[in-house]
């Protein structure tokens, strides 16, 4: 597993991490039998279903940080499920459905929305503990304070902590920036103060025209031009970032894409270039969303999920973006950092 270490504590990498060691664990931790990961039913994406031994459906949402609103959306998975009864081969929908909610804290706001909730949603903290060299995954019932504990294999990430101030090449371009506004230059050193922390291994490259990140030129994340940008204007940076496909017919795991934004960075299109063999001559090899139509595009992919597996991958990489319902730009600079560290 893809851990961070942060003084004396440890924290799994990403959500993502957290689900695979999950997932891969469910019988050794609850006794319970997978049956599903990242599905989607009325356009909810629950993150674990599984079976317990007398084939009651149990759901569980899991978080790597603090979060307000698990009890709202176990709710809708629940009601979600209620209606369409899936895997009924399987599940005896005779018997209630199980809520888990999986945190490393929880909010006092979570208790008040559990309380006052006609749903019975059982709340596991839990904490990465070091003991004998090995470190181990404790998970505590807060409402028995029952235990348990399983050993984590892990990758350990360097953050880094000591991030360099920025190199006079990016300020020299960012004052030559005629066309750019005050924000998009803050966006900037922003972005690359949040790229350079992610890993001590993520180096920044100077070279004429652009300024790349990653380990070496062929394990780049993210690229900051200063050159002509797809509508035209001159001297405006440009950030490319290495993201998943969000089309699962494609042949390539991650993808060149170009986020064109606004001069404020709050409205931003996906420019992806894809590869000859798919393109049609209209559109010159390039297809451009603008960020809501994005997300449709990975929504009706993960639609497809039900029958592609293919889908089923391209909707997880993008989970967070869905569900966060923003426009961030640092949400899909997280995931091309996440993208990145899985790649090496």
């Amino acid at each position: 597993m893809n851990l961070i270490k942060t003084g004396d504590s440890w924290k799994f990498a990403t959500e993502a991490d957290l689900e695979d060691f999950v997932w891969a664990n469910l019988k050794e931790i609850f006794g319970l039998i997978p049956l599903k990961r990242q599905y989607y039913v009325n356009g909810q994406i629950c993150d674990i279903l599984a079976l317990g031994e007398q084939k009651q459906l149990v759901v569980l949402e899991l978080k790597n940080g603090e979060d307000r609103y698990i009890v709202q959306q176990l709710t809708r998975y629940y009601e979600a499920l209620l209606e369409n009864k899936p895997f009924q081969e399987k599940v005896d929908y005779g018997q209630s459905i199980n809520l888990i909610a999986i945190k490393p804290n929880f909010h006092r706001d979570n208790f008040t929305d559990r309380k006052y909730s006609h749903l019975s949603i059982q709340f596991l903290d839990f904490k990465i503990l070091v003991a004998d060299q090995n470190l181990y995954l404790e998970l505590k019932d807060l409402d028995t304070s029952k235990l348990s504990k399983v050993t984590i294999p892990h990758q350990e990430r360097d953050v880094n902590e000591d991030i360099p101030a920025p190199p006079r090449a990016i300020i020299n371009r960012l004052v030559k920036c005629d066309n750019s506004s005050e924000n998009e230059r803050e966006a900037v050193l922003r972005i690359r103060k949040k790229i350079l922390g992610f890993d001590k291994r993520i180096q920044e490259i100077v070279k004429p025209n652009s300024i790349e990140y990653g380990k070496g030129k062929n394990k780049l994340c993210a690229e900051f031009h200063f050159g002509k940008s797809f509508y035209g204007s001159q001297g405006r940076p440009n950030l490319f970032l290495r993201l998943p496909e969000p089309e699962p017919y494609l042949k390539q795991n991650t993808l060149r894409m170009h986020i064109a934004a606004d001069k404020d960075w709050t409205i931003f299109y996906l420019i992806i270039n894809y590869p000859r063999a798919f393109i049609c001559n209209k559109n010159r090899g390039r297809s451009m969303y603008q960020y809501p139509a994005f997300i449709e595009t990975i929504k009706r992919c993960g639609e497809g999920a039900l029958r592609d597996e293919r889908s089923h991958i391209c909707y997880q990489n993008y989970e967070k973006l869905i569900l966060s319902e923003t426009n961030s730009l640092e949400l899909l600079v997280d995931i091309a950092l996440e993208t990145w560290l899985k790649r090496l």
